[in-house]
């Protein structure tokens, strides 16, 4: 069984979740419920559980609040939240689940199948780390983001990319340091997550940092030159984009 505690300072969505809990999740053993920072820590370092449901906005402080105060974080958590918002991106980046209210039973069940398949540990310690670290950091480009590789999970520092390129269903990730890491993920995947401002895919196999390139040569569709020297076709189709993206 997860032993399981829910945090949420709308107790109408605690009941609703509760509900949810109990009628589809036979794996899940509700041991405490809060609702608020202050009584979240209390019960979590009472009942020591598995899992929190932790919602990220609450009328007295917020997840992030609650969670700073229980470092190491040494159990699994799964964020609710109403808003499709900024902490979004970080989950993503981080590889941390999350699930967006009303809460959909089929997203419910995903993330706990991801919860029972995860080996509680260091990697995990090491996820929430990053999270809060993306989530307290400003500026996108000090963002960290966790890359799934055959071995686990890499944390690299945004700014610290140079270009992915694709390789079938996998992606290898060039950094600045001229390390190479084979992530587990497809290039459509972080065409989708990376932030545009930064990032454009300027073929169907290659996605670049906009911040790191040192020259553009024009042509057909051209190529541009990275800090690192190597060249990277621009394709047709996609070069009226990366200019106007380029020139902002």
């Amino acid at each position: 069984m997860i032993r399981t505690v829910l945090i949420d300072d709308e107790i109408d969505s605690i009941r609703v979740l509760q509900r949810l809990l109990e009628g589809y999740c036979p794996e899940v053993s509700i041991v405490g419920k809060a609702d608020g920072v202050e009584m979240g820590v209390h019960v979590i370092q009472s009942t020591k559980p598995d899992l929190v449901f932790l919602d990220i906005e609450m009328t007295h402080g917020n997840a992030f609040d609650l969670l700073n105060q229980l470092q190491p974080v040494e159990f699994q958590v799964i964020f609710v939240t109403a808003f499709d918002n900024y902490a979004i991106r970080a989950f993503k980046y981080s590889a941390v689940d999350y699930l967006l209210k009303p809460i959909d039973i089929d997203d419910l069940r995903a993330s706990l199948g991801r919860v029972l398949q995860r080996v509680q540990g260091k990697t995990f310690v090491d996820q929430m780390e990053t999270l809060l670290y993306n989530v307290e950091t400003f500026q996108l480009t000090q963002q960290k983001m966790a890359v799934p590789t055959l071995t686990g999970l890499v944390f690299i520092p945004i700014k610290d990319i140079m270009r992915f390129e694709a390789k079938g269903s996998y992606t290898t990730i060039f950094l600045t340091n001229t390390e190479q890491i084979i992530a587990t993920r497809n290039i459509k995947e972080y065409e989708d997550l990376l932030p545009s401002a930064i990032f454009c895919r300027v073929h169907n196999s290659h996605i670049i940092n906009l911040h790191k390139i040192q020259k553009y040569h024009k042509g057909r569709g051209g190529y541009v030159v990275m800090e690192d020297g190597t060249n990277i076709e621009v394709a047709s189709r996609r070069r009226e984009e990366f200019l106007q993206r380029l020139l902002k």
